[in-house]
């Protein structure tokens, strides 16, 4: 593909073209020339032009995060749906999480993704288990999963309660350069828990889910990691202590990264009080205060990265009674709209591309700087005009969003991926 991008506003703090305007060449999957837009436009003839008018462009989004659900799930979401759903959302890489059926626990399992991924407009990159059949009692093959291709380790929404296996895990998974990611909870704390524990739970009359089930845990993994020497990485933090922990163990020169959950970004627990189970997740909707706190981390470079936790439920999981819904919500199309809908003035669109694709892409060992010779993968976005999120628009095979149906501010206008341009919203 030959491709002319006009008047690009570029957002990348590592490149010498940070919040500069340029004119892109893209030839053969490489950004082959850049220059800025005040200087003559590129000419070749057999390109194609994309004026972008102005819109931000930044290295293609990256999300650390989903439920892709297949195999074993498919009627929920499959990697041909999720891709399509990622890529109309910004993503140009997503990384699954190895809660299917069967797990994602040999070699076989991650060729298979990779496999099916190969013609998908998406990279698709797997995780996988950290235990045995995700039950927290004896490690899987992590060397062999590593030389398969997996991005890390993880038990998905399982917490790994065996202080010793997870001891092992981060000892182990540090000698071939594999990585461990921790869902914290405490599940002797949060057991029989529909919601966060506060004022709300208390006027509802449902039993609470204490900050402190998430963030005994993750005191207690920081530690590990000191004794291990080993890097460590904390998913979809939900509670102002977590954010604290994170923050005293940076600056003791642990090796901790972390992400936070868009719906924890944008939802409060107040939002359950008219029951309505889209808005049930792991861990759950906490209080304003947690939520300015997940803020505040994400500006001041506490936590490292965005995630959608897109995590898809067919009707017969979500529309039930409260006590019995599923966890999830999904949100890898709607991620931008919501995050522009919820933010703080404060945040800006440098932070934003720091969290959802650079920092990412470094923990993913993928880096892109925006330059000459640089893979062409980008994501062209604006913060202006409006589009319908409908049954018809939603590109997943489930439906559970609260903004499902709604009018949204922000849209992806296009990805640039695998030799590919995709348009979106133009």
């Amino acid at each position: 593909m030959k491709l002319i991008l006009l008047n690009a506003l570029i957002v990348d703090s590592t490149s010498n073209f940070h919040l500069k305007k340029c004119d892109l060449w893209i030839q053969n999957g490489v950004i082959e020339s850049i220059q800025l837009s005040s200087k003559k436009a590129f000419q070749h003839e057999t390109s194609k032009t994309w004026d972008v008018k102005g819109a931000y462009v930044s290295a293609g989004w990256a999300d650390m995060r989903t439920s892709l659900r297949e195999p074993g799930f498919e009627y929920k979401e499959d990697l041909a749906s999720g891709a399509q759903a990622a890529a109309s959302g910004g993503f140009t890489i997503v990384t699954c999480l190895p809660n299917t059926e069967p797990p994602i626990a040999h070699k076989s399992a991650i060729e298979f993704v990779y496999r099916r991924a190969q013609s998908l407009p998406v990279h698709i990159i797997p995780y996988g288990v950290v235990s045995q059949n995700r039950k927290g009692t004896e490690l899987a093959e992590l060397y062999d999963l590593h030389q398969a291709g997996a991005a890390g380790f993880t038990d998905a929404n399982q917490s790994i309660a065996d202080a010793g296996l997870m001891l092992r895990a981060l000892q182990y998974s540090t000698l071939f350069g594999g990585k461990i990611l921790v869902h914290a909870n405490e599940t002797n704390l949060s057991a029989g828990g529909r919601m966060h524990e506060g004022i709300t739970s208390t006027h509802l009359g449902l039993k609470g889910i204490p900050a402190l089930a998430e963030e005994v845990v993750i005191a207690r993994d920081i530690e590990l990691a000191k004794y291990a020497n080993a890097p460590i990485h904390f998913a979809h933090l939900s509670s102002k202590g977590s954010v604290e922990l994170i923050r005293k163990a940076k600056k003791q020169g642990v090796q901790v990264t972390c992400d936070v959950a868009v719906a924890h970004l944008c939802y409060t627990d107040e939002n359950l009080q008219t029951f309505d189970t889209n808005y049930k997740v792991t861990p759950p909707l906490r209080s304003k205060t947690d939520q300015k706190a997940l803020w505040d981390g994400l500006i001041d470079g506490t936590i490292d990265c965005i995630v959608t936790d897109h995590a898809p439920e067919d009707v017969e999981h979500k529309q039930v009674e409260f006590e019995y819904a599923a966890t999830g919500m999904i949100g890898l199309q709607t991620a931008y709209s919501q995050l522009l809908a919820a933010a703080p003035k404060n945040f800006t669109e440098t932070h934003l591309v720091q969290a959802i694709s650079i920092n990412p892409r470094a923990f993913l060992g993928r880096s892109l700087s925006i330059g000459k010779g640089a893979p062409a993968e980008l994501t062209v976005f604006s913060p202006n005009g409006k589009w319908e999120y409908t049954d018809a628009t939603n590109l997943s095979k489930s439906k559970n969003s609260p903004v499902l149906n709604q009018t949204l501010n922000g849209r992806i206008l296009g990805i640039v991926n695998k030799d590919q341009l995709l348009k979106f919203h133009s």
